[in-house]
This record gives structure tokens, sequence and C-alpha cells, in this order.
């Protein structure tokens, strides 16, 4: 019976690895999809280049990458966008929530459900990009709010399930990050 509890075990650990490295692969298709879609395509382009670069550095397999490419220069027929959400999270920090989606009807109210599970409401547009500037990074909060533990690790544990989400390419929050 050894040898069917030996591969039960491994069963598992490759479901689990797989469906990890699923998710990266989906994340970096979404951000090649994009940065190809800025480009019409154009592999040469300085920011989808870097993007295809992280995703080999993932080992992402190169039929996912041409795919990906191909989507965001439109030549599959389905059309991305990048939607940024708004809202408060624990402690009431300021969050923004940066989306790839080829469906908004779909993608809100997933990042809706994430909120109102948590005992959270999703902002409307404006809410709290006022606590943000543009850099050429992403966003930084103009005014950083100090978290005590509790709070902090409900915030991180909050964040980690928007990241969760396959659509969720960045999330953007007002708490103080300590410097190391």
């Amino acid at each position: 019976m050894s040898g069917h509890n030996k591969w039960s075990k491994i069963k598992h650990k490759k479901g689990a690895t797989d469906a990890a490295r699923s998710k990266v692969f989906s994340k970096h298709s979404m951000l090649i999809a994009m940065e190809s879609r800025g480009a019409n395509g154009d592999i040469n382009s300085p920011k989808l280049a870097a993007a295809i670069v992280r995703a080999k550095k993932d080992s992402m397999p190169k039929d996912n990458i041409d795919r990906a490419v191909a989507k965001g220069a439109g030549t599959d027929g389905t059309k991305l966008e990048e939607i940024m959400f708004e809202g408060y999270g624990p402690g009431g920090v300021a969050l923004l929530i940066q989306t790839v989606t080829d469906n908004n009807n779909r993608t809100a109210p997933i990042i809706r459900h994430v909120f109102s599970k948590a005992g959270l409401e999703l902002g409307s547009p404006g809410s709290a990009a006022w606590a943000f500037e543009k850099t050429e990074d992403g966003y930084k909060p103009t005014t950083p709010m100090e978290l005590d533990d509790e709070t902090g690790e409900k915030l991180a544990s909050f964040i980690e399930k928007l990241e969760e989400e396959e659509d969720v390419t960045n999330v953007y929050t007002t708490a103080d990050s300590p410097e190391e």
C-alpha cells in the first residue's frame, strides 16, 4: 500500500505547485497583454520587453507569452482594459486596486464581494484617489498612516485576498510601511 500513499502525496504536491504557477502565469499574461495593447503588439517596446523578461524569469512558457502578446494586440478579438477600484480597508486605510480585465461586469462584483466579505465597502471613483500621488512606479501615499500590529495584520490578510483574484495586478495602500 505504500506505493499508493507515495503517489497520492506526489499528486497533491504537484497539484498545489501547478495551481500556484498557474496563478503567477495568469498575472504575467494580463500584464503582457496590457503592455502589448499599449505597444500595438511591438515586441521591441521597452515596457513589453520588460514584462516578457519578468515572465521568463518565472519560467512562463513561450507559447503562453506569444498568446498574451496576441491577445493584447487584439488579434484574437478580445479587448483588455485597465480599471482602478477604490475603497477603504481595515483601520480606514485608503486602497487603490489596479485590475486588468476583459470583462468589467465580471471583475467589479468579484472585488465588491472581497470587500463585503471583510465587512468593508468598495468606494466610488475618486473616494480614495485623493490620498495618493501618481509616480513612475505606480501610486505613492501623500499622507501615510501608522497602524497598530492587529490592524496591520488584518490589512495584510485583506490585501492577500485581493491579490488572489486573477484580474488584480497591484494594490496600493496609505499604510505606512516600516523602512528596512
